[in-house]
């Protein structure tokens, strides 16, 4: 964890004249008020926290917490149904909780920038990604030629930078539109970012090469970072200060290494016990009781003859890229890639963003043709199905996709985008549908009252929770889990993980499990594939690959978590 750069005692004077010991931002009993149909909604209720110049200050807590709603009031950008209803947000001495538009235009970008979670939303789809940070830069009267573009793009550690800046959003994975995204936030060096799970879509060695850079701008430039994160051991490793939100409300702050490892708090403490860490093990609900691995599939799986329920052999998937006049080239996003998935188990494939495992994924699942190899589903290779077996097929196999914003039709209430996948398969009658939405809801940890909620009414991490309950809905025999976690904070992670643990052990599921998360690998997984720049390059139990990995390229993805150095409690280090 780096070291705090301003204390209480440490009183030094700018070039400006002003002094550090004055907090960058100041939050002071903070209040905000959305109005609803159903009358005003207190969601931030006497908030406070202070970032001095230079610091990092951590936001923690459950989705739907505060914390997002909380920084968004700093930088004024609020929904327009929600309002500051009582207290001070200070910049730098300012009271910016009412500022006019005007001058919030002024500070934006300069003064705070700010990295949003979504980068599907918050990036233009019809304008290049170069001309995207050009227009920052340019709206902050920055230099905006090709190579300061290219460095900005760079220095958010997306490789061929020149290359990628004339591309458009949709030719991202989706851990490079985030990087995009923090490449425009850092483009005019803030004094403050606002920084929104910056990193929850990448993987760890480009987490920590974005942390890095991150704390070199602290380090160098004095900015400030309020970075709202669900991940504990980010927090205690990056952090100077974490404060813990529950519920609208500031429940325990310190110093983040102290107060992780000697939480407070009945919250925090909940909090802590949840995440999930490299020195989990595999989560078995039916070992609890005394049974063997071999007996925890159900008698209805048992009744199937074939161990492998998918077998991927040789499998490549090869894009031509443009290079404009005319010109393309080849690249190999999966390249000759073999495994087995066992009936009944999970298997996770690991790596870094880019590295071919949602293509994989999107294969298997018929949404992406090979270019060679074969996908065998219990025995019978898919790209030979016809029309009416493949729509079999789909019932049997459901996805849960890595972004909860662009997997819901926004104009569909809860109620019909879980009921709809029972409709499209003729399953039921209404009434009967509406008990097995329910039924859902609650095994996803969400209110019943969700269902007439719309997609923009929900949190990112409630929206990933109905993405799952759909998932569900057919009761299939395949789940391929596409970063179907890393939207979720630590609490409702561990209950989402704890359930797909419940249902594999008695209905026998098979998980296909894409993740970044090598912690959560350790907890779901009972086989890991390693995946790098298209090719298989590691495979294993899991408790092989994590306790002797074999390859540079594991090892150095295993050193990579945050927080896995750290004298934390085993819970989080």
């Amino acid at each position: 964890m780096k070291e705090a750069h301003v204390t209480a005692s440490d009183v030094t004077i700018t070039e400006a004249g002003t002094p550090t010991d004055r907090p960058l931002l100041e939050i002071r009993d903070l209040a905000i008020t959305f109005n609803t149909s159903n009358g005003d909604v207190n969601a931030v209720r006497n908030a406070h926290l202070t970032i001095m110049p230079g610091e990092t200050v951590a936001i923690v807590g459950e989705s739907g917490s505060g914390k997002s709603t909380t920084a968004l009031a700093a930088i004024g950008l609020l929904p327009a149904n929600g309002r500051v209803s009582g207290g001070q947000i200070l910049l730098d001495g300012e009271d910016i909780s009412h500022a006019p538009e005007k001058r919030m235009i002024e500070l934006r970008g300069n003064t705070i920038g700010m990295v949003p979670q979504d980068p599907m939303s918050n990036l233009n789809p019809v304008w290049k990604i170069g001309y995207q940070v050009k227009e920052t830069l340019r709206a902050n009267g920055r230099p905006s030629g090709p190579e300061d573009i290219a460095k900005v793009l760079s220095e958010a550690g997306l490789p061929d930078a020149h290359r990628r800046a004339k591309q458009y959003p949709h030719e991202f994975s989706g851990g490079m539109r985030q990087r995009a995204l923090i490449a425009i936030g850092l483009s005019c060096q803030p004094r403050l970012l606002i920084a929104d799970e910056p990193t929850s879509a990448l993987d760890v060695t480009v987490q920590r090469q974005i942390l890095d850079h991150l704390e070199g701008m602290t380090s160098e430039l004095g900015t400030a970072v309020l970075l709202i994160t669900h991940d504990l051991g980010l927090a205690a490793e990056r952090a100077d200060k974490v404060v813990v939100m529950y519920r609208g409300q500031v429940v325990e702050s310190g110093p983040s290494l102290e107060l992780l490892q000697n939480p407070q708090h009945p919250y925090t403490k909940r909090l802590v016990e949840s995440a999930p860490s490299l020195a989990s093990r595999r989560i078995q609900v039916a070992k609890e009781q005394g049974v063997e691995a071999a007996d925890l599939l159900a008698p209805a799986a048992e009744a199937l003859t074939a161990d492998n329920v998918l077998q991927i052999q040789d499998l490549r998937k090869v894009y031509k890229l443009r290079q404009g006049l005319g010109k393309s080239s080849d690249f190999a996003a999966v390249d000759g890639v073999t495994f087995d998935v066992l009936r009944g188990t999970t298997t996770a494939i690991v790596g870094e963003s880019g590295s071919g495992k949602s293509t994989v994924a999107k294969m298997v699942l018929q949404l992406e043709k090979p270019t060679d190899g074969r996908i065998l589903f219990d025995g019978v290779d898919t790209s030979l199905l016809k029309p009416s077996e493949l729509f079999k097929f789909r019932r049997r196999v459901q996805p849960i996709f890595q972004d909860p914003y662009g997997s819901l039709d926004p104009m569909y209430n809860i109620y019909r985008t879980i009921e709809e996948p029972l409709r499209v398969h003729k399953i039921g009658n209404k009434a009967s549908r509406e008990k097995k939405v329910r039924e859902l809801l609650d095994q996803v940890a969400l209110p019943q009252s969700t269902m007439q909620r719309y997609p923009n009414e929900l949190s990112g991490g409630q929206r990933q929770r109905v993405a799952i309950a759909r998932a569900l809905a057919l009761d299939p025999e395949v789940i391929i889990c596409d970063e179907a976690v890393s939207a979720l904070d630590v609490l409702v992670q561990a209950q989402v993980l704890n359930l797909l643990a419940d249902l594999q052990s008695n209905l026998g599921l098979t998980y296909l499990f894409i993740t970044h998360d090598l912690a959560v690998v350790r907890q779901i997984a009972d086989h890991v594939c390693v995946m790098e720049k298209g090719r298989l390059v590691e495979t294993g139990s899991t408790d092989d690959v994590f306790d002797a990995p074999q390859q540079e390229y594991t090892q150095a993805l295993l050193n990579a978590i945050p927080g896995a150095k750290l004298m934390l409690p085993p819970e989080v280090a």
